[in-house]
């Protein structure tokens, strides 16, 4: 009997490309083979993103694209954010989709997978269970080169106004911290160097266990059990939450990087009502400035939100005031994107597509000016850079500076072995990236 084949597509961000290996893992364990040829395969499984209208739009488009590309005899799987809360309109916009798995019923990916038989009637799993029953059977982490990222937790019970995730995903759900301890020594196995800790809320890690400042505890507990792991990441920090024990945590190990990511999503504390976030812009200036004078060389990240219902000039103003006074490593700026359903929903979009894209471009300004600025002053200095790959006798990395896929790269000149860290003295600085000569190889 031939191998049945599988290939799967991950949309969104790095927490579905960890369901995706999740699932990879459970079908080639049932015998199920992955291809890289879509064309080839028996089973195509497009895990979505429904995050936003721009993400649920690429879902949708390549799906239907897939249906209409399908050969015969081919199944097709719609999975994760927008199968999960947009199922019957994927159907309706696909109708050869052969079967749609919601976002915690990944696990049931093999049972699906052989239950199609007839694209007619398909087969759904959208139901949120409190528990999986294969927490020490698989793998929650998605290796990439010498890095991973390892789910923490999944869900989310924050009441952010503009946010689909709770509705998407579920409230959350912490994995038991022994299985991720576990976790951690299997990468530090497959010689992985650097770790990243991934949630909807990596802050509220334990709140559902019944543990305080869980994260904390868990950092606490994994560093011993990872010695050769140099780097372990954070992301995803909720404010207000970032408690005195988290950073004590981060400054007192160096396999921490100083690193933190903290989305704060806007600065006018009228504004962060509206969407239902901490408002107290206080707490964020004095732990901001705890966090540098606790952990030397300290990067932040954040993320912002322009155009969010009934946003004013001034109230924008004083966000562009903030982002010139807290000067940020990185942020990440997004228009308001209108999701229905959420409790903004009754806010609207009355802002312009006009006004929120001459805003954006007003802010992506003022921080390109602030990170080159920071960049600039690394010209001179040694850092540390991991290797990701070499092109054209030119080496790319990344320092602690950087996470993967959303921050800057490290170029070096000559080529050197991807997962290897060199001591790079930067000579050059953009606005993103840094490039150097190698000092020493580690």
């Amino acid at each position: 009997m031939p191998e049945k084949t599988f290939h799967i597509v991950s949309l969104g961000c790095a927490k579905n490309t960890v369901d995706s290996d999740s699932m990879v893992q459970l079908l080639q364990r049932a015998g199920y083979k992955l291809v890289a040829s879509r064309q080839r395969a028996d089973i195509v499984i497009v895990n979505t993103c429904g995050f936003i209208d721009a993400a649920r739009k690429e879902s949708k488009d390549l799906l239907a694209k897939f249906a209409h590309t399908k050969r015969k005899g081919q199944v097709l799987i719609a999975a994760g954010c927008m199968a999960q809360r947009f199922g019957d309109e994927l159907k309706s916009n696909a109708p050869e989709i052969d079967g749609l798995i919601g976002t915690r019923r990944w696990m049931d990916i093999v049972d699906l997978t052989e239950s199609l038989t007839d694209h007619r009637n398909p087969r759904t799993h959208y139901d949120l269970p409190e528990t999986t029953s294969i927490e020490d059977t698989i793998h929650r982490v998605s290796i990439q080169g010498a890095s991973a990222y390892l789910k923490i937790a999944d869900g989310c019970r924050r009441p952010c106004a503009f946010c689909s995730i709770p509705l998407i995903k579920g409230t959350a759900i912490s994995r038991p911290m022994p299985s991720i301890i576990s976790e951690a020594q299997y990468l530090q196995e497959k010689g992985v160097k650097e770790i990243i800790l991934i949630a909807q809320d990596t802050t509220d890690y334990g709140y559902d266990l019944g543990i305080k400042n869980g994260l904390a505890k868990l950092l606490t507990g994994m560093i011993p059990a990872v010695p050769d792991v140099k780097w372990i990441r954070i992301m995803y920090a909720y404010p207000g939450y970032v408690t005195d024990e988290l950073i004590n945590v981060i400054a007192r190990h160096k396999q921490i990087v100083p690193y933190l990511d903290i989305p704060l999503q806007h600065a006018s504390p009228t504004v962060l009502r509206r969407m239902a976030r901490p408002a107290n812009m206080d707490w964020v200036r004095k732990t901001v400035q705890k966090m540098r004078d606790m952990i030397p060389g300290l990067a932040l990240r954040t993320t912002f939100i322009v155009g969010y219902p009934d946003e004013t000039e001034r109230q924008f103003q004083t966000l562009l005031d903030f982002i010139e006074e807290i000067r940020f490593d990185r942020v990440g700026a997004f228009k308001f994107s209108f999701e229905p359903g959420t409790p903004g929903e009754p806010l609207g979009d009355p802002v312009p597509d006009k006004v929120k894209e001459e805003r954006l471009e007003r802010l992506m300004i003022k921080q390109q000016q602030i990170s080159l600025d920071i960049n600039r002053k690394f010209i001179g200095h040694n850092l540390d850079v991991l290797i990701e790959g070499t092109k054209k006798d030119i080496s790319i990395g990344r320092s602690y500076r950087d996470a993967p896929e959303i921050d800057g790269l490290v170029l070096v000149k000559g080529n050197f072995k991807a997962g290897q860290f060199i001591q790079v003295k930067i000579d050059r600085a953009a606005v993103y990236d840094l490039s150097g000569h190698v000092q020493s190889i580690k």
